[in-house]
């Protein structure tokens, strides 16, 4: 049996199974059928989306995760989907209280309020309800200005945010209080709609009213009008022929408007209908309910019925994680086919990034379709692109080259960007609309794919550079051959780096002149693009000019990293500029630390040759406490296989 041949093939199936069985149909759970609640549209932030983002969304803000750990009767945690969360919030919400959702790790503040380290990470509302009056004093006292904040005073506001947003989001689906007689709630409500106007009436004209019937009129405005302001979704669509993604209404704008239509709008007497059967363990009216909703809303907008129920399948598939799981793997069976085997696990580890690389692209047409905008609208997304670039050029690189480095450098840069990914998908929705600055012209689009392009390219070639450091210090692996090898591949990258870098940043500067009025205005942000490019300009410059040689231009190419990453992510840390649109400076840690990393690789490239595991491969002796240059042919030329 030919494994060599057999071992690719089974691994890019099996690559492809792997990310391909989650994209089926899967519940959640016993008889309800949580895939089709999870489906139902509702509009939040201007978006439509499924509830199964909603829930994924608001639990990861709350709790920086997409489950909850529930404890079991008998012992120990069961792990519960978000969408489960969010029907138990909606309907069963004494039982969702109970449930730890609320994460805050801040010494100082858990100590402020009375809980210890034995206490855990997470809370339920429950654990912190008797404390709200004290969370929101202190939340009170903070410094208006928040550029006074320190970590605590951060770590404070985003627990009150957080209690604050459970609350609306139990106040999105009915009114509080009543999960039980809601329909009943709702007929009483509109039995006294024109007896309570015309009481109104009398009152305001100053006629003898009844005024039980007003007051109890009044105490139903009163409760709705609360509910209008509190509510987080949006769940009732546009009525009649108005378009799709104009603006929908929550519960208690819905019920305020039945004042002059005189009748509850169905999509409301439905939800109600849907809670009461869960509350009640209703598992057939449920599901029948569910599907009916659905139904309706496929009839009124038939060319979105496909786009909602696609998006939660996209949520549940999570192509970009699975695919970093894959990258992962693809690096170790690298990195082993470096020390045996290496004819059989390399072209396997290749087959394995293909089926990886195709599922990225699955997962990034999909948030194309489902923003139907360009690849590129928001950091997070960014992200997503630089990494999917460099695999594509890795890919290309392993296919003429063939020795495992395009493979290895691919998934690591892959992996490394998916992590980034994941962590800005703490800050919210991933999929939100772009901001008005971002979402005008042909000449932006191509600007930032372009440009993001050339971050993928420099971020490879810095990949690259990193296995030539680690390959010849630290192993015995790194001979002239293979140098003048990945030497050839960091330059051929570089030249292309610095052609969409360049590129892009022109385009750039014709969006902002059609945007702004000016072509160039020295933004943080534009600086960043043009430190870029200058510093291909350099590097190449460095090369043909013979300043350095192949271990000079390594270490430029890991510097490359730098410059990007501050091109990328810096310039929206300082918070000002035109293009600040996607500040995080929770990732100023993060970033730091990259740099660090990256500056001390270069510090161990640059140690003297003769300490390298590799010198003797690469023809370098120890002589007189020197470097001792190679003999032969090419010795003095300063050729890309020299020892500098």
């Amino acid at each position: 049996m030919n494994w060599k041949k057999i071992l690719p093939l089974l691994a890019f199936v099996l690559g492809l199974a792997y990310v391909a069985i989650p994209w089926g149909p899967r519940n959640p759970g016993s008889g309800f059928n949580y895939e089709s609640f999870g489906k139902l549209p509702v509009q939040v932030g201007g978006r439509i989306k499924p509830l199964d983002t909603v829930a994924r969304n608001n639990l990861m803000l709350l709790s920086e995760r997409q489950s909850v750990e529930v404890p079991r009767e008998g012992g120990g945690t069961v792990e519960v989907p978000a969408i489960i969360w969010l029907a138990e919030l909606a309907a069963r919400p004494d039982v969702a209280d109970t449930w730890p959702v609320f994460r805050f790790l801040h010494p100082d503040v858990r100590s402020t309020l009375g809980f210890t380290e034995d206490d855990g990470k997470v809370f339920s509302y429950k654990e912190l309800e008797p404390r709200f009056e004290q969370i929101d004093r202190l939340f009170q006292q903070l410094p208006e200005n928040q550029e006074r904040w320190d970590s605590y005073d951060e770590a404070l506001a985003r627990l009150h945010e957080r209690i604050t947003r459970y609350h609306k989001l139990l106040h999105s689906f009915h009114p509080l209080g009543n999960t039980t007689r809601l329909l009943e709630e709702y007929r009483a409500y509109r039995s006294i709609i024109g007896p309570g106007l015309a009481e109104l009436q009398k009152q305001q004209n100053g006629q003898p009213y009844n005024e039980q019937i007003l007051q109890t009129f009044m105490g139903f405005a009163d409760r709705y009008l609360k509910l209008s302001k509190q509510a987080m979704l949006r769940i009732i669509p546009p009525s009649g022929d108005q378009p799709i993604d104009g603006d929908w209404e929550n519960v208690g704008d819905s019920l305020l408007r039945s004042i002059q239509t005189r009748t509850i709008d169905p999509v409301v007497r439905e939800y109600a209908q849907l809670t009461e059967s869960y509350h009640s363990e209703d598992e057939e009216e449920f599901n029948a309910v569910a599907g009916q909703i659905r139904s309706d809303f496929r009839a009124q907008y038939p060319g979105e019925k496909f786009r909602v129920a696609f998006e939660q399948r996209f949520n549940q598939a999570a192509p970009f994680y699975r695919s970093s799981v894959v990258y992962v793997l693809v690096l170790l069976l690298v990195l082993v086919s470096w020390l045996r085997w290496g004819e059989t696990l390399r072209p396997t580890a290749a087959a394995l990034l293909v089926a990886a690389f195709l599922v990225h692209t699955l997962g990034l047409f999909a948030r194309m379709y489902i923003q139907d905008r360009p690849p590129v609208t928001n950091l997070y997304s960014s992200a997503v692109f630089t990494g999917w670039g460099a695999v594509l050029l890795g890919i290309i690189f392993e296919r003429f080259f063939r020795n495992g480095f395009g493979a290895a450098t691919a998934a690591l840069v892959g992996f490394a960007t998916l992590i980034v990914a994941h962590h800005l998908s703490l800050s919210g929705d991933t999929l939100e609309l772009m901001r008005a600055v971002l979402d005008s012209n042909f000449w932006l689009a191509t600007h930032v794919t372009i440009i993001t392009i050339g971050y993928s390219a420099v971020f490879l070639a810095g990949g690259l550079a990193l296995f030539y450091v680690i390959r010849g210090v630290f192993t015995n692996g790194l001979d002239k051959k293979m140098e003048k090898t990945l030497g050839n591949m960091v330059y051929g990258i570089t030249c292309f780096a610095l052609l969409f870098s360049f590129v892009g940043t022109m385009l750039g500067g014709v969006w902002a002149d059609q945007s702004w009025g000016r072509f160039w205005g020295w933004d943080p942000k534009e600086n960043g693009a043009l430190l870029l490019v200058l510093w291909g300009a350099v590097m190449l410059h460095a090369r043909w000019g013979g300043l350095v040689r192949t271990r000079g231009f390594m270490n430029m190419a890991i510097f490359g990293n730098v410059i990007t990453s501050w091109s990328w992510f810096g310039t929206n840390m300082l918070g000002i500029g035109l293009h600040s649109y996607g500040f995080m400076d929770a990732a100023f840690f993060w970033l730091s630390a990259f740099v660090i990393s990256q500056v001390g690789f270069m510090l161990i490239g640059g140690l003297p040759r003769h300490l390298w595991r590799s010198a003797p491969l690469l023809g370098v002796r120890k002589r007189a406490g020197k470097d001792a240059p190679p003999s032969g042919p090419g010795a003095a030329t300063g050729e890309i296989g020299s020892a500098g």
